[in-house]
């Protein structure tokens, strides 16, 4: 799981859209396999399958670098913004090796969106 720099809600649309299909590209050309994808608009979460000739640390380095690259190179707007500062992450990421819960974290990630959307709602009923 990684987030934008300051957490801002900015993988909407086009640029969800873009985050999503280069994640697979790039999970493709490190020839890992993409078991699950949730890109919401301040956060990503990924599980994957990386052979073990490559550490975590030069896959997230590679995930995050090139996504930047191209968001930035794609949407030259971000680039204009004094606050990215050339940096479209936030610095570090969550990692987890996962073994026998595989199974529940894949559902976290897979049904999370709808969960927040629902506590949001459930939020909002409160606030007044």
């Amino acid at each position: 799981m990684w987030v934008p720099k300051y957490r801002f809600r900015i993988l909407q649309g086009q640029v969800k859209q873009l985050v999503e299909e280069d994640i697979k590209m790039l999970c493709e050309w490190k020839k890992s396999e993409v078991l699950e994808l949730n890109v919401q608009s301040d956060h990503v979460h990924l599980v994957v399958s990386i052979p073990p000739k490559v550490s975590v640390s030069e896959f997230m380095g590679t995930m995050k670098g090139k996504l930047a690259i191209k968001l930035f190179k794609s949407y030259l707007d971000l680039k204009r913004k004094p606050y990215w500062g050339n940096h479209f992450w936030a610095r570090g990421c969550f990692v987890s090796t996962v073994g026998i819960d595989e199974e529940t974290i894949r559902k976290y990630v897979k049904y999370q969106e709808e969960q927040e959307k629902k506590n949001e709602i459930q939020q909002q009923r409160f606030d007044f």
